[in-house]
């Protein structure tokens, strides 16, 4: 009889012992769900931040966008058919299997970067001094292809050339290296 009520008052024990246990699961669970509920809160501020940040460039790009088009107004006039290139250059066919560099120059980029990066694409897919010129002139949009485009008739007649006259268009671009006193400001 004491074996048995020993017994009972084991499992007694233990079943108190189990129950205390599960409540402290439970509590901790509690806990971990409590704080994954503000971490997912936090998430959810941080996303929605974001989102508005985000609209607001979409809007401000927008009205830069429509304040930059007010401002080009109507493109001058343009020749009905500008020819710029030498009649050589104009004569000679780009292969349809020609690796076409893609990459664009707005008017704004520093010109050296922008030949060096064209020259290095050429360098890739070869071709002829005439075919550096006619895919010279493709990477230009915007102003610069204003500028292409308002060259006097058979004026470029080799790719030294109009680099030449790039370069000189828009030099006022190009990066200015660093000056040592400037160093001593850092």
């Amino acid at each position: 009889m004491e074996t048995v009520s020993a017994h009972q008052d084991t499992i007694t024990t233990s079943k108190a012992e189990q129950e205390r246990l599960m409540a402290e699961v439970r509590a901790k669970q509690l806990l971990k769900q409590d704080q994954l509920m503000e971490k997912i809160d936090v998430s959810r501020a941080s996303n929605d931040k974001l989102q508005k940040t985000n609209d607001e460039l979409r809007r401000c790009l927008q009205q830069f966008r429509e304040r930059y088009a007010r401002e080009q107004g109507p493109i001058s006039q343009l020749r009905a058919r500008p020819r710029p290139f030498s009649q050589a250059i104009m004569d000679t066919i780009i292969l349809t299997n020609f690796m076409i560099p893609k990459i664009v120059f707005t008017g704004v980029e520093d010109p050296e970067i922008h030949l060096t990066t064209f020259n290095a694409q050429m360098m890739i897919s070869g071709g002829t001094n005439v075919m550096h010129c006619k895919m010279f002139m493709g990477t230009f949009i915007g102003t610069t292809l204003q500028w292409f485009v308002g060259l006097l008739d058979s004026h470029i007649t080799s790719f030294d050339k109009f680099s030449g006259f790039f370069r000189e268009q828009f030099i006022v671009n190009q990066a200015q290296p660093p000056v040592s006193f400037n160093l001593f400001g850092i």
